[in-house]
């Protein structure tokens, strides 16, 4: 799973980033510091406990295990992922980020870095667009002190491009795909679409919703050949909305001098989701803790000094981190983490999933608890989740168990929140 974070330049988007994946990046109050796209993990906490409270609270119950001990680091937590952590139930699993380079007005006919720039969205499966709230940078991202673009400006600047953009796509053979309309009936226009935008990830339910908001929307637009812009980007603002969900960051609210009200009733309207914040702010919250100097919470602003911290932090410097942490505290909607969840868990319906080898104690091959924290689309099935986790055990698949409960489940078992599954294949 990859999210794409896009917006115009000079908003903050590689302070975003930095501050979500602890990536150093170029960050520099120009446009056009991002050239190249970068790519990130941010290790995003899982919404309920980790399975191994289950684990642990069953060999407790059946005296396999004492009672947590009131200074074990891991405040509970047995399992041993092989990626993240886990403490105190709480386990962390990673997400890809692409922190795509600024986009511009135009850029759909080339502006800035252009076509490039929005061919690297074509490998995300939802946006996060970081936007200016502060109003201190132009359409542009040119920085004009105050009196710059309105944060609605900057959110249809951005989908307007992709929309035009894709129309761009289809129109570079429209003419070839009319004639096989007309000649074949309409049920080649979907084929012919689904050539076109094949590349960047739409599938038959994309194209069919396009073609029915055209339908829908323009009643007498006529038969497919005769369609002219107003009906195509119809149709690619559909294909968009469903293709590249849209969730924004509304960045430098530490400084806020415009309302993001209308905006928030426009993408909650879509499925999405807004949030205030200070990229800046966490960003230096999350260097002290890469630094080892606090320990923060993850996906809160709260913090506990560590040993070296009460050794080399001054008191100016602790009361900067403290203002730091009540600035982010006072903003609702739990900073980029709590953005990032909402993506991943409420707008693309992500589950997680356990594989084990072993069903009874929930162990690897190696003896490993709980290794693996696997995200799967919602309707994953078992030989899914086998497929996920190696192509050998998915095409060797024979079946599998629901570790929770025992029971033996198929390859068309639909994957529940949490799943422990155990899978059986041919070898």
């Amino acid at each position: 799973m990859r999210i794409g974070l896009v917006g115009k330049p000079n908003v903050g988007k590689s302070t975003t980033f930095s501050a979500l994946t602890e990536t150093p990046v170029d960050i520099a109050n120009y446009p056009f510091t991002t050239i190249d796209p970068n790519v990130g993990i941010a290790w995003l906490p899982l919404r309920e406990n980790c399975a191994c409270k289950i684990l642990r609270d069953r060999k407790e119950s059946q005296g396999r295990m004492s009672v947590v001990e009131e200074n074990d680091p891991r405040k509970g937590s047995i399992c041993k992922p092989n990626s993240g952590s886990c403490v105190g139930y709480q386990r962390l699993v990673p997400v890809t980020l692409i922190d795509v380079a600024g986009l511009v007005p135009g850029a759909h006919e080339g502006r800035g870095r252009g076509n490039q720039f929005l061919s690297d969205l074509a490998r995300c499966d939802a946006l996060i667009q970081v936007i200016d709230i502060s109003g201190s940078t132009d359409i542009e991202g040119n920085p004009v002190g105050e009196g710059g673009s309105e944060p609605t400006e900057e959110y249809n600047f951005l989908v307007n491009e992709i929309d035009a953009w894709i129309v761009g796509i289809i129109q570079s053979n429209w003419s070839r795909g009319a004639r096989r309309v007309q000649s074949e009936g309409e049920k080649a226009l979907s084929r012919f679409l689904i050539e076109q935008l094949s590349g960047i990830g739409a599938t038959d339910f994309h194209v069919n919703a396009g073609i029915s908001s055209v339908n829908e929307k323009h009643p007498d637009s006529g038969v497919p050949w005769s369609w002219g812009n107003e009906e195509l980007m119809t149709m690619a603002s559909t294909i968009r909305s469903h293709l590249f969900p849209i969730s924004v960051a509304a960045n430098k609210a530490d400084k806020n001098k415009n309302s993001e009200s209308e905006l928030t009733s426009i993408i909650e309207s879509q499925g999405g989701k807004l949030i205030l914040t200070s990229a800046e702010a966490e960003l230096a919250l999350s260097r002290a803790s890469k630094a080892g100097l606090i320990y923060l919470n993850p996906g809160t602003s709260n913090f506990s000094i560590t040993d070296m911290g009460e050794k080399k932090l001054s008191d100016e410097q602790r009361n900067a981190l403290s203002n730091i942490s009540q600035t982010l505290s006072d903003l609702p909607g739990g900073g980029l983490l709590g953005l990032l969840s909402s993506v991943v868990f409420d707008r693309l319906n992500r589950k997680v999933a356990y594989p084990v080898q072993d069903d009874s104690h929930w162990v690897d091959g190696d003896g490993n608890i709980l290794p693996d924290a696997i995200l799967v689309p919602e309707g994953s099935t078992a030989k899914g989740l086998a497929y996920a986790v190696h192509s050998d055990l998915g095409d060797g698949f024979i079946r599998a168990t629901d570790a929770k409960s025992g029971r033996v489940i198929g390859a068309e078992y639909e994957i529940q929140n949490g799943d422990v599954i155990s899978i059986h294949a041919k070898k």
